[in-house]
């Protein structure tokens, strides 16, 4: 069998536990969780005729008050790093959190996801901070854990990734 962790980073409350939930069980709920310490959940994806379970490590957010422990990261094969269309302090969160990463964990393959795409009449995201972000060649995806929006392609990306 072959299991892949993967770590779902990025600040409070931008959608990491909903991106997951969505992606596991097809399911959104307008109440907020906050996740306390990690939460684990399993989904097998067929990639290209190959099957891969992903370990799903939704990891509590970081903020001003809790910082990440990176002991948890550890070992993951790659994660999807989350930020908050409609918060533009989650991009640079984001941008932290890679580069903190490159430090703990090395050179894994991530995607950041940009969630929220259902209320991009409320985005604050602004062409140059995108422009910013494709310079460092990042793959970017949009989607929207509550329309479902993008978030098998975000999962299925990292998957090609990890095995390119």
């Amino acid at each position: 069998m072959n299991q892949k962790k993967i770590c779902m980073l990025g600040s409070f409350a931008v959608g990491k536990t909903s991106l997951v939930r969505r992606f596991v069980a097809s399911i959104y709920s307008e109440v907020y969780q906050t996740t306390v310490g990690v939460k684990i959940d399993k989904k097998v994806l067929d990639v290209g005729g190959q099957e891969i379970t992903f370990v799903l490590w939704d990891i509590y957010g970081e903020d001003d008050f809790q910082k990440l422990r990176w002991s948890q990261v550890r070992g993951a094969s790659g994660y999807l790093l989350v930020a908050d269309g409609t918060r533009r302090a989650t991009f640079e969160k984001a941008i932290a959190l890679e580069q903190k990463a490159r430090e703990e964990v090395g050179h894994i393959p991530f995607v950041f996801v940009i969630n929220k795409s259902d209320l991009v009449g409320e985005w604050e995201l602004d062409p140059e901070m995108e422009a910013r972000m494709a310079a460092m060649n990042w793959t970017i995806l949009r989607c929207s854990a509550k329309t479902g929006d993008g978030v098998e392609e975000a999962f299925s990306t990292l998957a090609r990734k990890m095995l390119s």
